[in-house]
């Protein structure tokens, strides 16, 4: 059969904030109760923490590196066969509501040459999407935790009053009030919050947040290394709450209207925050950065599916790249890419189709500094290319040591072990491995 596919896409988001990945107060119980039905990724990674970069891997399947997008204020390119051409082709209706983040182009941090952060982002800047569109480039820039507007498939400006997670799940409701019948749909709701206002430099939870959630316990990498989380974690996890909540209304139309029986959704995050506990030495100083980092605090995020085969109550420890993302969802419609896309079926992974399989994730640091990072269930190491500024340029030829972990000692990454003399030989192990790893995605082994 045709699954139904939903995406429901948060920012900024910890998978420590979800009660089905550690967090201790009620958060997201209908998150949970997914989790329940469907198969839980509890060691699920970002590969590209900056939300324009991982925008363009999902809707792409291909690395930053190949796409160009490597930081924000670049555009999807055009000629790069999207996951809505896909779905378009496979039969399916589509429909893209919430923060998109690549229509406009420019230099980082100046106004952009190619701007639609605040305007109508035009058919051909849609990435495939031609169906129901309640859209900004920029959500932040067009709205704050309360009020804004957005655009629709004619461009039309839509204002709205209340908070933005609810607005945008309205939004998406009315998608149901207008499909049509006849074709299996692909829905993508991508939330901004719990992503900081950038104008405010604070999260911004619903009204009320900082006394619900003043009981919170910080993870504890976040309370060994401060930065300003102690200030903002009961606003974030309002967002998130609110995001739970609003998933629930999604799900709970589902039902109502009969389709949530042949419906596959996915709950997913770009990457998560270190609420400016990392990246101090980079160009960014920490002044205004959560994410960009190749800590776990960026790159660990939520991932659940349910729905279709993704039944049972599931929980996959093995460590998953959000990477995969478009090729799974492809595989549910019956579209093969093969090697036009990078990462697997995570199907295989849930019935462990591959006894051979790697264990171990990458990703690729861009803005903060050019990086790159491999973990395995036991280590992470990073590289980094000195001199070199990330908003700059995508890539090195030449990389230093940045860090190593010992997950196993230390799992919260608060003391790197780069220099000691007994990680000597796991380093160069490591470094072999993520070496590869360049090569095989970027086609050139760097020196280092």
């Amino acid at each position: 059969m045709a699954w139904n596919i939903l995406l429901y896409f948060t920012d900024q988001q910890r998978a420590d904030t979800c009660g089905c990945f550690g967090q201790p107060l009620d958060i997201t119980p209908n998150l949970d109760r997914l989790a329940r039905e469907g198969v839980a990724f509890p060691q699920a990674y970002s590969p590209q923490p900056v939300c324009g970069p991982y925008r363009a891997l999902l809707q792409t399947g291909k690395y930053a590196t190949d796409t160009g997008c490597f930081r924000n204020n670049i555009m999807l390119p055009h000629d790069v066969k999207t996951l809505a051409n896909y779905m378009e082709e496979a039969g399916y209706e589509t429909a893209y509501i919430g923060k998109w983040h690549l229509a406009s182009d420019g230099a980082l941090d100046k106004p952009p040459v190619i701007d639609h952060t605040v305007t109508p982002v035009p058919l051909e800047y849609r990435g495939g999407y031609t169906g129901f569109w309640r859209a900004a480039d920029v959500l932040e820039f067009t709205s704050h935790g309360y009020d804004g507007y957005i655009f629709d498939e004619n461009n039309q400006r839509l204002d709205f009053k209340g908070y933005r997670a609810d607005c945008i799940t309205d939004f998406a409701l009315e998608f149901f009030d207008q499909r049509g019948k006849s074709r299996p749909f692909f829905m993508t709701v991508s939330q901004i919050e719990p992503h900081h206002q950038n104008d405010h430099g604070h999260y911004e939870g619903p009204d009320g947040s900082k006394e619900k959630y003043k009981d919170f316990v910080l993870p504890p990498d976040l309370e060994a290394l401060g930065g300003d989380a102690r200030e903002e974690y009961p606003d974030y996890l309002g967002a998130c709450a609110s995001l739970d909540k609003n998933l629930g209304r999604l799900i709970d139309r589902l039902k109502t209207e009969g389709l949530y029986e042949n419906t596959v959704i996915f709950f997913f995050s770009d990457h998560g925050s270190h609420f400016r506990t990392r990246n101090r030495d980079s160009h960014l100083n920490g002044a205004d950065d959560y994410k960009r980092s190749g800590h776990d605090s960026c790159l660990r995020v939520p991932l659940v599916i349910a729905g279709g085969p993704y039944r049972g109550g599931v929980t996959v420890e093995e460590l998953v790249s959000t990477e995969s993302l478009p090729k799974t969802i492809l595989a549910l419609a019956g579209v093969d890419v093969g090697d036009q896309m990078i990462g697997e079926n995570l199907l295989d992974v849930v019935t462990r189709k591959n006894p051979d399989r790697s264990n171990e994730i990458y990703a690729q640091i861009s803005e903060s500094r050019v990086g790159r990072v491999i973990r395995t269930p036991d280590y992470k190491y990073a590289v980094y290319a000195p001199g070199i500024d990330g908003g700059a340029q995508a890539s090195a030829d030449y990389y230093e040591d940045d860090y190593l972990y010992d997950l196993r000692r230390d799992p919260w990454e608060l003391h790197n072990v780069i220099n000691e003399k007994e990680y000597e030989d796991i380093k160069r192990e490591l470094k072999e491995k993520l070496f590869r790893w360049i090569e095989k995605t970027e086609g050139k082994r760097p020196n280092g």
